[in-house]
């Protein structure tokens, strides 16, 4: 990155295959512009579902395995119209306690009781599940945010299940990353989805361009089309987006180097980091946090790589939990290794003890 006139190397992107950047991504988005133009000009309902729109959402549907897709112009508000469309006043919307905000803000905006399990712990869930009386909607992050830790998808699927609650998983930084050629959660874990479950993923991460989808049954799709208002009531994403969309899903669909690539520097990074006696989390993804615990001395680390030539954002509370400010790291399939040793050292010089 440039800023403000300097050169950096970012380890904070979401661009997590390189894809924002790649030459043909970049042409087809240029494609689309020109046949399309600029905007979509109305809502899907209305006439701003194009081609480009209903190919995509063809193409995500068999990517992922599912009857249907659904483009909504945000991860957020397809998170807050799944939990608008699927629970109502004397409905229960039970949450994991790391959520990102998009799905604890859907979660209480709802309407529904609103109430969240201890961390990744299905066990915490079954117990509130059996709490409960009438109809649960459960949501998670599938790879979560801050932490970079996976979801424990069987389990918790086991519980809603066993309980009929309906699923919702948030993908948004596990699909293009993890699972057969970056099919997702579902896939890395090696169970179906099944038709009382939504999946959801954002196409501004690994796919490297913007807006999200919602794929599952026939039902859930159509229930999403006539009751989510934030898929209703808004301007589609332009088509040049979608065409876009749809030559980055061509990419990670038919070869898996980008995918492959990513986790080699995944290892690399972790092995290098452990060599030099760093402390990490339990984290197979891009997201690889270094918890400092103390605001202050988060910040002048990050201000410390920043001296060094590397953007790395300081993440504190409120966005995570009191005592866990941490140096957030994302690692990309762009990346070279020596741009990954030059962070290990940096970050060995800055939170050496004084």
């Amino acid at each position: 990155m440039q800023v403000d006139g300097r050169e950096l190397i970012s380890f904070c992107s979401n661009d997590y295959l390189g894809l924002a950047n790649h030459p043909e991504v970049k042409e087809a988005f240029i494609t689309g512009v020109r046949q399309y133009g600029a905007g979509s000009g109305a809502a899907h309902l209305v006439n701003g579902h194009s081609r480009a729109h209903e190919e995509l959402e063809v193409a995500l549907a068999e990517f992922t395995g599912q009857p249907r897709a659904l483009l909504f112009s945000t991860g957020y508000m397809a998170n807050i119209g799944i939990a608008q469309a699927f629970a109502d006043k004397g409905d229960t919307v039970l949450e994991d306690r790391l959520n990102h905000a998009s799905l604890l803000d859907a979660g209480l905006l709802s309407g529904a009781r609103f109430m969240r399990y201890a961390h990744n712990d299905a066990g915490d869930l079954q117990r509130r599940l059996a709490e409960r009386d009438g109809h649960c909607l459960v949501m998670t992050d599938a790879v979560f945010s801050m932490d970079g830790d996976i979801a424990e998808l069987p389990a918790l699927a086991s519980a809603c299940t066993q309980h009929e609650a309906m699923l919702v998983i948030d993908d948004a930084h596990g699909i293009g990353v993890i699972g057969d050629h970056g099919r997702g959660s579902f896939s890395h874990h090696g169970i179906a989805q099944d038709a009382n479950t939504v999946h959801m993923a954002t196409l501004g991460k690994a796919m490297g361009t913007a807006g999200a989808f919602v794929a599952g049954s026939d039902d859930i799709i159509e229930t999403l089309v006539q009751q989510a208002r934030s898929y209703i009531y808004t301007t589609a994403q332009p088509a040049a987006v979608a065409v876009a969309t749809l030559q980055s899903l061509k990419l990670i669909r038919e070869d898996d180097t980008l995918q492959r690539r990513l986790h080699d520097n995944i290892a690399y990074f972790r092995r290098c980091a452990t060599q030099a006696g760093l402390a990490l989390q339990d984290s197979a993804t891009a997201i690889q946090p270094v918890i400092i615990g103390d605001n202050e001395a988060t910040l002048k680390a990050s201000d410390a790589l920043l001296d060094a030539g590397l953007l790395v954002i300081a993440i504190r509370p409120p966005t995570v939990p009191k005592g866990t400010a941490r140096l957030r790291i994302t690692l990309s399939a762009s990346h070279e290794r020596t741009h990954i040793d030059q962070l290990i050292e940096a970050l060995t010089q800055a939170l050496a003890p004084a």
